[in-house]
């Protein structure tokens, strides 16, 4: 079985072609499996989870049709991850990895001088894909790295082949920066 493009897969769900679904897996199993695997930390989770997310997709399309069908299947899987992590770790709240680095964001998106302010959440994504577009690749796969697929430091630092300590400062600048970015925006 080749790779098709995704344009093809997404009319085999139309169509309710299952092989849609071994299409999708073969293409992006991997790198759902991966971001799984960096959320929850065990291979056989991971599984469940990407084959729930399969399943998601099967459902949600039609009538939903993603214009980016890797970009739509990983946040489904991410939701699914997290959503495993937390139950799972529900007596644990307020540990690990997905809250530091849910906290190191937090600082950046959050705004002091106006609590009550709630931000249009459309607008910030806009910007932040403004923002990130404008990165060198490899700030930008640090930030993604950390912020979307919940890495550790040290785990972003082996994937790049770079040392710990830049990562840790090219994140600090790259908060800096989207917060200066959004403030200019007038979104914070």
């Amino acid at each position: 079985m080749q790779n098709i493009a995704d344009d093809q897969i997404i009319a085999l769900y139309f169509r309710r072609d299952q092989q849609a679904i071994a299409h999708t897996e073969k293409k992006y199993g991997g790198l759902c499996q991966s971001i799984a695997k960096c959320i929850l930390g065990s291979r056989e989770d991971a599984e469940e989870c990407v084959n729930d997310a399969l399943f998601k997709l099967w459902e949600a399309i039609p009538p939903a049709k993603p214009q980016n069908l890797a970009a739509f299947l990983t946040v489904t899987v991410r939701n699914l991850a997290c959503n495993r992590r937390a139950s799972k770790k529900a007596a644990k709240r307020g540990g690990g990895e997905v809250a530091v680095a849910l906290s190191e964001i937090e600082e950046v998106l959050a705004s002091e001088d106006n609590p009550e302010a709630e931000l249009d959440a459309r607008a910030v994504s806009d910007e932040l894909n403004s923002f990130l577009g404008d990165l060198p690749a490899e700030t930008r796969v640090m930030f993604v790295l950390r912020y979307w697929g919940n890495l550790s430091i040290k785990e972003i630092a082996d994937k790049c082949g770079v040392s710990q300590s830049k990562v840790k400062m090219t994140l600090l600048r790259t908060r800096s920066h989207l917060k200066e970015h959004l403030e200019e925006e007038g979104l914070l």
